[in-house]
């Protein structure tokens, strides 16, 4: 395999959302020949209804960032995470796999609007977008004979998406929800940041932080130069909040697909190279160099020379 080959986002596009949904089942049947899909389906084909502007009662998705490719893309990272930590020697019960990936399905759902709901975006539930996940997801299974006893776990299994969230502090309901939570919040943030529009999509990003609520950044320039130190916290909390559970997906990668290398962090750390470089080369004219397409190979203008008369680079 080529080293071109042995990235990330030549494996699969998360913009294709039916391949995502083969290859999440495809990984799962490694765990369970046998597995039973009907729960996965039902909120897989839910969630894209809701996303839509399909489900009863509620509105169309209006992010471009918390979209449903970014609920597509976490979802698959849980399903690589738990499939490597099966490999890794952790052992996971049907039901708990259904509920780490149904967890990644619904952990944005709280972004979406109702129906009732005409003013602004989605982006003005960023603070409290994850107790709205957590209310979807229980009025969902509230009545569900599988899942009914199970939504206190549900609700810790969100939580741990949040940034904020004392991780460490929080009472589980075993070792096993405890991990699940730690894959969640791990594939949450892998999910994001290793996509390969991950630093077109942050200006989009600003955006719902200003409607939101948020004031930690004063311009979409800010955020891109503060990206490199929520990297850095990011690295932190894999290892410390989220117990390295990151790990998994070398396990993942190296079974899955014969790659000994860690293609999220591999994919994250070109992001955040490339990021850097423009910053370094091009100061506030740097967004002018983030032109990804959502398909196909780079654009020229994406490639960056490595100096005077040497090849280009690109992410």
């Amino acid at each position: 395999m080529s080293d071109l080959d042995k990235q990330l986002a030549n494996l699969l596009s998360t913009e294709d959302h039916q391949a995502v949904y083969e290859e999440i089942r495809a990984i799962v049947l490694l765990i369970f020949p046998r597995f039973d899909f009907v729960h996965f389906e039902r909120a897989w084909d839910d969630i894209v209804r809701l996303f839509q502007g399909k489900y009863p009662h509620f509105l169309h998705s209006d992010l471009k960032y918390h979209d449903l490719t970014h609920t597509v893309a976490v979802t698959l990272a849980v399903a690589r995470l738990l499939h490597g930590a099966v490999v890794a020697g952790h052992s996971f019960t049907e039901k708990d796999v259904n509920m780490g990936l149904i967890s990644g399905l619904m952990h944005d759902a709280g972004y979406i609007k109702r129906e009732d709901d005409a003013e602004g975006t989605g982006a003005k539930y960023t603070l409290v977008h994850i107790e709205r996940s957590i209310s979807f997801l229980k009025d969902y299974y509230r009545d569900d004979p599988l899942f009914k006893n199970d939504l206190s776990t549900f609700q810790d299994i969100l939580r741990c998406t949040g940034l904020n969230t004392n991780i460490a502090g929080m009472r589980f309901r075993s070792e096993t929800a405890a991990l699940l939570g730690k894959i969640l919040g791990t594939a949450d943030l892998l999910g994001q940041m290793a996509e390969r529009h991950y630093l077109e999509k942050l200006l989009d990003l600003y955006n719902e932080f200003v409607e939101g609520g948020i004031r930690s950044f004063t311009s979409q320039l800010d955020l891109l130069e503060k990206t490199r130190d929520f990297y850095d916290m990011t690295r932190r909390r894999f290892t410390e909040e989220l117990g390295g559970v990151y790990r998994f997906s070398l396990f993942h990668f190296r079974t899955r697909w014969g790659i000994d290398e860690d293609l999220y962090l591999k994919a994250i750390g070109n992001n955040i190279a490339y990021l850097d470089r423009i910053l370094t080369r091009y100061g506030e004219g740097c967004r002018s160099h983030l032109r990804r397409k959502k398909y196909g190979p780079p654009s020229p203008e994406e490639r960056i020379p490595r100096g005077p008369g040497g090849p280009s680079e690109e992410r």
